[in-house]
């Protein structure tokens, strides 16, 4: 039985982890992890709501930690600036935390209850860093477009990585958002051909 509350609490998350990927998520109870973990059926629900909630544990501590990360950015920064600095604080506890990660992403993958809920979860934070941005002083209109924008930058990063762990997240990130800015440079570059070319 696990003396602290933080040992059971990580014991839950890996006995979940372990079942989800023998039995699938919908075959599995609440019981039955807490079973795995060595602890009663009471402490799981001390813990986590319903088991969905088990993969998603971290949350509030992720969202406040993107936020601190995005007001607290040099004030010199452009948004899409400000953003990659966040985004890269946040890819380093993302790779430590990789033996947990990368399951639990492809769980998510082939469980549809779970990816309405990683879509909510990513709203979720695309608000709160669209707010951050707000703190900022960004208008309302551009700290919405560039936190989906980034945001959307941010997951195909992960994705990269996922796909080709021989290079870091935090070089995939960068890669992501260089590739983001020459899109916008090849789109104003091309509205002023057309402008000159009207003229």
């Amino acid at each position: 039985m696990p003396r602290s509350g933080a040992e059971a609490r990580r014991r839950l998350r890996q006995a979940a982890l372990e079942l989800y990927r023998e039995r699938g998520f919908d075959q599995t109870t609440a019981a039955e992890i807490a079973t795995r973990a060595g602890v009663n059926e009471r402490t799981f629900f001390r813990h986590f709501p319903d088991k969905r909630e088990v993969l998603f544990d971290g949350e509030a501590d992720l969202r406040a930690g993107l936020m601190r990360a995005v007001i607290e950015a040099p004030e010199r920064l452009e948004p899409f600036e400000v953003l990659l600095c966040a985004f890269r604080k946040s890819a380093r506890n993302l790779e430590e935390s990789r033996p947990f990660s990368e399951p639990r992403w492809k769980i998510i993958a082939v469980t549809p209850a779970l990816r309405e809920r990683e879509l909510a979860k990513h709203a979720w934070l695309t608000e709160a860093v669209a707010e951050a941005l707000r703190q900022r002083g960004a208008g309302a209109g551009l700290a919405d477009l560039a936190a989906r924008t980034g945001w959307a930058a941010y997951q195909h990063a992960v994705q990269a990585w996922i796909d080709d762990p021989s290079k870091s997240l935090d070089a995939h990130l960068i890669r992501a958002f260089d590739n983001l800015h020459a899109l916008s440079a090849t789109v104003l570059s091309g509205q002023k051909r057309e402008r000159e070319v009207s003229s």
